[in-house]
């Protein structure tokens, strides 16, 4: 069994995850009203991801006879100045995920949660591509500007992400 506060910790976690789920389905929402298509298929696909990773969570917590308790999520943001600000949101929150991931590790050590520690660092290195792409889009949006066959392209590109092939669990 884990440590209370352990157990804490990773349901505050489930409810990270679920937040960014439905920050991403806010976000997509808005692309896909702003005729970007590709990128709210693109976000879509990320909010599933991040579904997944708190269900991945959920399991864990179950696996170990603890309790899950999910909590109120907050509203997303819904109003971007461009697609630009939409991606530069994403990699602001998966830096935010990565510092979470980063201090439930670090407790996890101090508790000796020896399992936990295990399945975290799953979660590390899934924060550490998490970020690398959302890097990588920002610069490709910086790249373009604001030039409509570029940010077409761009879109269009974005609109070929496949759904992960990894199960949550």
């Amino acid at each position: 069994m884990l440590s209370q506060v352990m157990q804490d910790a990773i349901n505050e976690q489930i409810n990270n995850e679920l937040f960014s789920s439905y920050s991403y389905m806010s976000m997509a929402a808005w692309c896909e009203y702003k005729q970007f298509v590709g990128c709210a298929h693109w976000m879509r696909l990320q909010s599933e991801e991040e579904r997944n990773h708190a269900i991945r969570l959920n399991d864990f917590l179950l696996a170990r006879n603890c309790r899950v308790i999910f909590k109120l999520i907050d509203q997303p943001e819904v109003d971007f100045e461009s697609v630009v600000q939409v991606f530069e949101k994403v990699l602001t929150q998966e830096q935010a995920v990565t510092k979470q991931i980063d201090g439930l590790y670090e407790l996890a050590f101090q508790e000796k949660a020896f399992a936990a520690l295990v399945e975290l660092e799953w979660f590390i290195s899934e924060q550490v591509e998490e970020e690398k792409t959302a890097r990588e889009i920002v610069h490709k949006f910086h790249m373009v500007q604001d030039d409509p066959a570029s940010l077409l392209d761009l879109d269009r590109e974005l609109g070929t992400r496949s759904p992960e092939t990894e199960s949550p669990a």
